[in-house]
């Protein structure tokens, strides 16, 4: 009888999830979020904020572990906020002077916004950065959440907080493009209808780069 450990996972499990992300530790990605994503559908607007002075930001990925079917943490942010207000989002902000990495400010984001303690949130690696036309340069930090946390989102951010799964997310049959035009420029991204939600602008176009680097 074999006593070696079994590493064969459902494809769209936490534990799979961890794999394929430890996997991409140490990767060189600092000029990888150009290959990868709606920055490849922008070009002349990547080129555009390449000269602005941006703010350093990070968001969680929270990929929480349900067994077999992974779900993937989203808010919806509020109305009155000034910025990308009512869309659906990832948890996270600004890195403060205090934060030592965008691990702990994604982690002291994700508390602040939805009430979700860091010792159920174990950080397993990150995506090349976003660069936002809105000022930000986004550290996406990916990380596996364990069950039993209980959620308690601040009112003034977060209008609602909901989880989709990881297998609907990683299928790129519902990665939709789509165009506006902004300032006179079309502004391609993508789109990616959930039941009554709309995943879409800076959140889907991390998505797609998470499929883009860990599933294609």
């Amino acid at each position: 009888m074999s006593d070696a450990i079994n590493t064969t996972y459902p494809p769209y499990s936490a534990a799979e999830f961890r794999r394929r992300a430890l996997q991409q530790v140490g990767a060189p990605i600092d000029h990888a979020w150009r290959d990868h994503g709606d920055h490849v559908l922008n070009p002349d607007i990547v080129a555009f904020v390449e000269t602005l002075k941006l703010r350093d930001a990070a968001v969680l990925v929270p990929v929480v572990d349900d067994g077999e079917e992974a779900k993937v943490i989203f808010t919806q942010r509020t109305a009155t906020l000034r910025k990308h207000s009512g869309q659906i989002s990832f948890p996270g902000g600004s890195i403060d002077p205090d934060d030592i990495s965008p691990e702990m400010a994604a982690i002291r984001e994700t508390e602040e916004e939805i009430g979700l303690a860091g010792s159920y949130v174990e950080t397993v690696g990150r995506l090349p950065n976003y660069l936002s036309s809105t000022g930000f340069r986004i550290t996406p930090v990916l990380a596996v959440v364990s069950r039993g946390f209980s959620l308690q989102p601040n009112p003034t951010e977060v209008a609602d907080v909901f989880e989709v799964p990881l297998s609907f997310l990683m299928n790129p049959a519902n990665h939709n493009r789509d165009k506006r035009v902004v300032d006179g420029i079309d502004r391609h991204f993508y789109r990616m209808p959930y039941e009554t939600r709309m995943i879409w602008g800076i959140t889907a176009g991390i998505v797609r780069t998470l499929y883009e680097r860990l599933y294609a």
